[in-house]
C-alpha cells in the first residue's frame, strides 16, 4: 500500500479520496490555490502546499507545480480525482516518469480513450454497438454533408478531443451542415484546444446509461451494474439512479458480457465507465468512456455496497480484485442529486458566502460536499456544492426518501437548483421511470407554457 498520496484536485472529491485514504492508513496532501485556503479538503489532509492563485489554469491544471508538491511531501502516487487532469493522459506521464503511480488507468488507456474518435475505432474492433457515422475526423463541412446524406438524418456533430457537450451540435434534416460544422469546430477549439470533429447518426429520444468497470493489474476485471443518467441540461448531468428503470437483469448482463470483453482486449486496469446511448427500443450503442472515478460514483457504492475509492486505491497499489462477477447483484435502489450554486430558473452560476446551512440526514440518506456555515463558494470553478445521495430497498422508497431530504436541505446566502430539483423528482415521468435525455428540456418548456397561460378572471 502507499504511504502517501497528493490529491490533484479540490472540492468534494478531494475530501472523498482524503477519507479513503484516511481508513487505509495512508497519509495525505491536499493541494489548493489561494482562494481554497480555508476550503474542507485543506483542513482535513495530513499536510497542504499552495499550488497557485485562483485560475485553474495557474493551480490545479499548473502540472509543474503540482509534481513539485509531491516531490517536497514524499508522496509515492497520486490521485487526480474527476476533472482538472484526470483525464489527461501528459500528466499521467509525467507521474509515471517521476516514479509514482497515478491512481487510475495507465496513460494509454487516457490517451486511447481520451480522443473520440479513437475510442470509437477501438469500439468498433472490439466489437461494441455503435451508432452509424464518421469512421474518423472530418476533414471539412463538406465531408460531413456527406456522410450525413449517407446515414441519414438527423445528426450529431461531436469534439474529437472534448465531451460536456461543447462542439456538440444536432442537425436535421434541412438543416445547414457545412455551417454547424464550422460553428461546433470553432467552439471545440476554444474549449480543448482541437477543433478536429467527427459525427453519427443522432438517436431522438435517447437513454444516457453507464457501466462501470473495476480491472486490477492481473488480468480481472468486473462490471458493477449501470447507472441511469438521462436526467442532463445542456449535457451536463443533473440526477442519476441505478440500477436503470430502462434496464432489465438479462440486459444488465449482455452490456456487462460485451463491456468486459472490450476491456479485456486492451488490458484496462483500475476503474472506469463505458457510456452508452439507449434508444426507444432497448438497443444500446458505445458513446465513449471514462478513464475515472465519476461524479456519480456513490450511486454505484450505495446499490452495492462497497467503497469504489478505496478499490481503486488498492488497485493501483497491485491488490488482486477482491470482487467475483457472479456475487456481484444490486442490493438497494438509489438515487443521487447534484446541488448546484446556481439560480434555479435561470441556471446562471451563483457564487458567494453560505450564510445558513444544514443539510438533510437520516437513514438511507448520504450527502457528499464540501459545503459548511460561512463556506465562501468560488466563482473560479465547477458550481457543484453537494451531492445528495438517497437509497432504499425499492425505487419508490429511494425516490420518496430523496424528495423528502430536499424539503430538509437548507442553502442561505447564494441560491441553489434544489427547488428545480424537486420539480424534477415530482414529474410524472421521471416518477414513472418513463424519461429520457429530453426531460429536464420538457419541465422546462410546460412550465415557461403555464406561465404564459392568461389568469382566468373571476
Amino acid at each position: 500500500m502507499f504511504k502517501k498520496v497528493l490529491i490533484a484536485n479540490r472540492g468534494e472529491i478531494a475530501l472523498r479520496v482524503i477519507r479513503a485514504c484516511r481508513e487505509l492508513g495512508v497519509k495525505t496532501v491536499a493541494v489548493h490555490s489561494t482562494a481554497d485556503a480555508e476550503s474542507l479538503h485543506v483542513q482535513f489532509a495530513d499536510e497542504a502546499v499552495c499550488v497557485g492563485p485562483p485560475p485553474s489554469k495557474d493551480s490545479y491544471l499548473n502540472i509543474r507545480a503540482l509534481m513539485a508538491a509531491a516531490d517536497v511531501t514524499g508522496c509515492d502516487a497520486v490521485h487526480p480525482g474527476y476533472g482538472f487532469l484526470s483525464e489527461n493522459p501528459g500528466f499521467a506521464e509525467i507521474v509515471e516518469k517521476l516514479g509514482l503511480k497515478f491512481i487510475g488507468p495507465r496513460s494509454e488507456m487516457l490517451r486511447l480513450m481520451g480522443n473520440k474518435v479513437a475510442a470509437r475505432n477501438f469500439a468498433e474492433q472490439a466489437g461494441l454497438p455503435l451508432l452509424p457515422g464518421a469512421r474518423g475526423v472530418l476533414k471539412n463541412g463538406e465531408e460531413a454533408e456527406g456522410i450525413a446524406r449517407d446515414i441519414g438524418y438527423p445528426i450529431i456533430l461531436k469534439a474529437a478531443a472534448g465531451g460536456g457537450g461543447r462542439g456538440m451540435k444536432i442537425v436535421r434534416e434541412g438543416g445547414d451542415v457545412r455551417r454547424t460544422f464550422e460553428q461546433a469546430s470553432t467552439e471545440a477549439l476554444a474549449a480543448f484546444g482541437d477543433g478536429s470533429m467527427y459525427l453519427e447518426r443522432y438517436v431522438e429520444e435517447p437513454r444516457h446509461i453507464e457501466l462501470q468497470i473495476a480491472a486490477d493489474e492481473h488480468g480481472n476485471i468486473v462490471h458493477l451494474g449501470e447507472r441511469e443518467c438521462s436526467v442532463q441540461r445542456r449535457h451536463q448531468k443533473i440526477v442519476e439512479e441505478s440500477p436503470s428503470p430502462a434496464v432489465t437483469p438479462e440486459l444488465r448482463r449482455e452490456m456487462g458480457e460485451v463491456a468486459l470483453k472490450a476491456m479485456n482486449s486492451i488490458g484496462y486496469n483500475n476503474v472506469g465507465t463505458i457510456e452508452f446511448l439507449m434508444d426507444e427500443k432497448g438497443r444500446y450503442y458505445f458513446m465513449e468512456m471514462n478513464t475515472r472515478i465519476q461524479v456519480e460514483h456513490p450511486v454505484t457504492e450505495q446499490v452495492y455496497g462497497l467503497d469504489l475509492v478505496r478499490l481503486q486505491i488498492r488497485l493501483a497499489a497491485g491488490e488482486k480484485m477482491p470482487l467475483v462477477q457472479e456475487k456481484i447483484v444490486p442490493k438497494f435502489h438509489a438515487i443521487e442529486c447534484r446541488v448546484n450554486a446556481e439560480d434555479p430558473l435561470t441556471f446562471a452560476p451563483s457564487p458567494g458566502n453560505i450564510t445558513g446551512y444544514h443539510q438533510p440526514g437520516g437513514y438511507g440518506v448520504r450527502v457528499d460536499t464540501m459545503a459548511f456555515e460561512h463556506y465562501r463558494v468560488q466563482p473560479y470553478y465547477d458550481s457543484l456544492v453537494a451531492k445528495l445521495i438517497c437509497w432504499g430497498d425499492s425505487r419508490d422508497v429511494a425516490l420518496s426518501r430523496a424528495r423528502r431530504a430536499l424539503d430538509e436541505y437548507v442553502v442561505e446566502g447564494i441560491k441553489t437548483n434544489i427547488p428545480f430539483l424537486r420539480r424534477v423528482l415530482a414529474d410524472r415521468r421521471f416518477a414513472a421511470g418513463k424519461y429520457d435525455t429530453r426531460l429536464v428540456e420538457q419541465i422546462l418548456t410546460e412550465g415557461k407554457a403555464a406561465a404564459a397561460e392568461p389568469v382566468p378572471s373571476t
